[in-house]
């Protein structure tokens, strides 16, 4: 049965199973376009080894077509919802940069600087310590942070779907907690090929890691939730605090702390430890702070909302 909302418009969001259940649709097709894509490598020599063959289109390209599956699936589901005019909220969202400069320190300082200090407080990983020279790991860094993370990683392909089709929804229906929480729960498993393959090859394919992901994954939903409500729904920023996030470990934490990239005999990799100390710290603070808002009534007081006709159910 169609809501009360979803019919005051025929034609567009009023018909049919899609518009009043875009959540649901959206996940089917965000998952389907990437797993399927990375189908050919999971199933690989270079994956899990199922079967006898090598990927014909290599894990790289794979992984970065793959990629896209989230983007895709929030402009098909918006343009089925809301037409034109979701499109363009969409693509203004991802262009929304005047949001104060103190977003973007959080996001290119702020958010390295927390890992950090997640990273040193695990027993082990500041006796490993190994001292580079700051200027040949800034030179290292950056092309890092903009080509492989920023532009053909997760961060400029995921963000349109996870912040900026599911979480509106996902907190209209049930607040910023819980919708961080389901949003959480949502976006880790998307990455089951990635389990299936790279963390085969490292060692890291165990039931620990898969807990400690997740752990990780929900406790920095709750961050890009708290920044995406006071930006007044900025993917710009949400896609900067994703590439800070996969960047700087990568790129800097496990070369200075080789301690935090170490796989143990539980085939558990230690550097999750310090991500979920450092995230879950700041999301228990900013819940208490904010007392469970994380920012929502300026959302919803600056936004330019999602149209309640495109809500629908899940």
């Amino acid at each position: 049965m169609a809501t009360a909302d979803s019919a005051d418009r025929p034609g567009t969001a009023g018909a049919g199973l899609l518009a009043r259940h875009p959540l649901i649709f959206y996940t089917i097709i965000a998952y389907a376009s990437t797993w399927l894509v990375w189908l050919p490598i999971v199933l690989s020599k270079e994956g899990s080894g199922f079967l006898p063959f090598t990927s014909p289109i290599g894990d790289d390209l794979s992984l970065y077509v793959g990629s896209f599956g989230p983007a895709l699936a929030a402009f098909i589901v918006t343009g089925a919802t809301e037409g034109r005019a979701g499109i363009h909220r969409l693509l203004r969202k991802m262009l929304l940069w005047r949001v104060g400069l103190q977003w973007y320190l959080f996001a290119l300082v702020g958010v390295p600087a927390l890992l950090a200090l997640g990273t040193i407080v695990v027993p082990g990983n500041l006796a490993s310590f190994k001292p580079m020279d700051p200027l040949a790991m800034l030179v290292d860094y950056l092309p890092f942070f903009i080509y492989p993370v920023l532009l053909v990683g997760g961060p400029l392909v995921e963000e349109p779907g996870w912040r900026g089709f599911a979480l509106p929804r996902l907190q209209r229906l049930y607040g910023p907690v819980v919708g961080s929480l389901i949003l959480g729960l949502l976006w880790s498993p998307y990455h089951l090929p990635v389990w299936l393959t790279a963390w085969r090859v490292s060692g890291m394919q165990n039931i620990y890691n898969v807990v400690l992901f997740t752990l990780f994954i929900i406790t920095w939903t709750f961050v890009f939730t708290w920044v995406f409500n006071n930006t007044r729904g900025s993917l710009l920023l949400a896609i900067l605090v994703h590439a800070s996030g996969d960047a700087f470990p990568n790129a800097v934490l496990g070369p200075l702390f080789p301690g935090s990239v170490v796989v143990t005999d539980q085939g558990i990799n230690v550097g999750y430890f310090g991500l979920i100390i450092a995230y879950g710290a700041l999301t228990l603070l900013l819940v208490v702070l904010t007392r469970g808002r994380l920012g929502y009534e300026r959302y919803l007081q600056e936004a330019d909302p999602v149209p309640a006709t495109a809500q629908g159910k899940r």
